[in-house]
Order: C-alpha cells, then structure tokens, then sequence
C-alpha cells in the first residue's frame, strides 16, 4: 500500500481496513491477522496498526477476545452502512467532479454509463 504522507497512516489504514470488510476480504466473523504480521504486510510500525485497529473497534467494526485476537464485527448492519457510506463517499466524488467540469446530470450519466460498458 502507498501511503499519502499528507495524512496520519494510522487513517488511511482504517480506510483500507474498512474497504476489506466492506467488500468481504475480511468475512465478518473472521479472525484479523496479528499486529505483527500486519504491521509487516503493510511495513509500518505496530503501534500504527494497533491504533488504526483501535479505531475500527471503537466504531464497531471489530472486537477483541482476550486470548484469542481480534475479530470482524458479525453485525451485518454495521457492515452495510459501511458499505453505504462508502458508496456515498464515491458518488460525492464523482458529482463533485462533474460540478467542476460543468458537466450537467444526464450527460454525466449517459458518459459515465458507456465508459462503464467499455470496461
């Protein structure tokens, strides 16, 4: 992963965190991979994994288990507003940028729908 320098990494490794439960990589029920081993796949410190998981258990996202680790939350809902707000944060981007480019709603649309056909 590529960190934006201009942001806390412990951030923008919530945000990856997020797209994994979000999309499945990260099954809800699942067990999350130690900090260490973590902190090795992404080559940052521990503590920055620590925190950023610390996060994702205060918001819900997950939960810890004494001796056994941390584990994605199972709570189907908590991840479907996840995957909500993720979809929003997207689609705010797109019509921002179409704003900007004084690209109007249905030409937005019909571009954005044949650029989707191409792929």
């Amino acid at each position: 992963m590529d960190f934006d320098e201009s942001r806390p990494i412990y951030i923008q490794l919530v945000e990856d965190f997020k797209i994994k439960i979000s999309t499945g990589t990260w099954q809800p029920g699942a067990k999350i991979d130690s900090v260490r081993n973590l902190a090795n796949a992404y080559k940052v410190n521990p503590n920055t994994i620590q925190r950023a998981l610390a996060e994702l258990e205060r918001e819900g996202l997950c939960e810890s288990q004494r001796t056994a680790g941390r584990f994605v939350t199972e709570d189907e809902k908590k991840i479907a507003r996840l995957s909500d707000r993720a979809f929003n944060k997207i689609a705010d981007d797109f019509i921002i940028g179409m704003e900007s480019l004084n690209i109007k709603k249905k030409e937005a649309l019909r571009e954005l729908d044949k650029y989707w056909e191409e792929l």
